[in-house]
C-alpha cells in the first residue's frame, strides 16, 4: 500500500483540524497595524472534505474601543466523524492599545473519543508568560524542544486569525498578502506565510457579499514537533492551500471566509455560510 494512502486518515484528520483551526486560531496573526474603528463578526462555517460535509463551525469577534474578544467552535461529523471525530472550542481576549489588538490570553479545548485536552497560554506583550497542557502530553525524545527564544515575539492562535492591513485604502488588496507570522499554539511553534494568488467575489447564504483576496498559505514548522511524522512533513511540502479573507465592517481588519488544504482523498474545505458584520460606532466620553 503506498505510504500516503495508509496515512490517509490521520492527513484527512490533520487538515480538518487546520482548516478548523483557522476557525478556532492556527491561521494568520500579522504585523501590529491599528485595528482602527470598532467592529463585530458573528460567522458560521461548513467544512467539507471532496465536497462531502464533515463538520460545522461558528466564530465570534468583537473589537470595542480599548478590548477585544474572540470565540469559536467547531466539530466534526458524517465521514470525517467515523475516523478523525471530535470538536473543539478556543477563545482569545485581549487589550486594544493605540488601537493594535494585544493578546492577553487564550484557551482551548479538544475532545475526541479517546481524550479531552485543554491548552491555555498568557501573553504580555507578545510574549509567553505563562502556559500549559492537561492532561500533560508525554515526553518524546524526537520531538523538537521549544525554547524561551521560540516563545517570544509570537502570536496566540487565535489573535493570529486576525490579519490587520495598514494604511487608508481598501484593505481587501492584494498588499494584504504581502505578510508572515510566529505563532504558538501552547504545543507547537511555527511560521505561516501569506502570498498573493488572485481577487475573487463571494457570496455567503446569509451576511457578506463583495470581494475577497485570495492568499497561498505556507505552514513552515519551527519547534514542538516530529520531524519524521507524515502530517507535517505533508503540510510542510504543500504549495495549493489558499486562504481567503474578508472584512471585519468598520475596522481594517480581515479574517478567513474560507480555507482549502489539499489532502490525498481530495480537498479539505472550510466556508463561511454566514458572515454577518457590523461596524461599532466608538464610544462618546462623558461629559459634564
Amino acid at each position: 500500500m503506498p505510504a500516503f494512502v495508509s496515512h490517509a486518515p490521520r492527513l484527512v484528520g490533520s487538515a480538518g483540524r487546520l482548516a478548523l483551526a483557522v476557525l478556532c486560531g492556527l491561521a494568520v496573526a500579522w504585523g501590529a497595524a491599528p485595528a482602527a474603528a470598532q467592529g463585530k463578526l458573528d460567522a458560521q462555517y461548513e467544512a467539507s472534505l471532496a465536497g462531502i460535509p464533515v463538520g460545522k463551525g461558528a466564530w465570534t469577534i468583537d473589537i470595542g474601543d480599548d478590548v477585544f474578544a474572540a470565540a469559536a467552535s467547531g466539530g466534526t461529523s458524517g465521514l470525517l466523524k467515523s475516523f478523525a471525530g471530535g470538536s473543539g472550542t478556543g477563545a482569545s481576549q485581549g487589550r486594544v492599545v493605540g488601537g493594535a489588538l494585544v493578546a492577553t490570553s487564550y484557551q482551548a479545548s479538544t475532545t475526541t473519543s479517546k481524550k479531552t485536552e485543554e491548552i491555555h497560554i498568557t501573553l504580555d506583550k507578545g510574549n509567553v508568560k505563562e502556559f500549559g497542557i492537561v492532561p500533560e502530553p508525554p515526553v518524546d525524545p524526537d520531538r523538537i524542544v521549544v525554547t524561551d527564544a521560540h516563545r517570544r515575539g509570537v502570536w496566540d492562535p487565535m489573535t493570529a486569525s486576525l490579519l490587520r492591513v495598514p494604511g487608508t485604502g481598501d484593505p481587501v488588496a492584494p498588499d494584504a498578502c504581502h505578510n508572515a507570522a510566529p505563532v504558538f499554539d501552547g504545543r507547537m511553534r511555527y511560521e505561516l506565510k501569506l502570498d498573493f494568488k488572485r481577487m475573487e467575489t463571494v457570496k455567503a447564504e446569509k451576511g457578506y457579499h463583495g470581494p475577497v483576496v485570495v492568499c497561498s498559505l505556507f505552514f513552515v514548522p519551527v519547534a514542538g514537533y516530529i520531524p519524521d511524522r507524515p502530517v507535517i512533513k505533508y503540510l510542510a511540502a504543500q504549495r495549493n492551500i489558499e486562504v481567503a479573507f474578508a472584512p471585519i465592517a468598520g475596522t481594517r481588519i480581515l479574517v478567513p471566509f474560507w480555507l482549502k488544504v489539499p489532502t490525498p482523498l481530495g480537498p479539505a474545505m472550510l466556508e463561511a455560510t454566514s458572515f454577518l458584520t457590523s461596524a461599532q460606532p466608538p464610544k462618546v466620553a462623558k461629559t459634564q
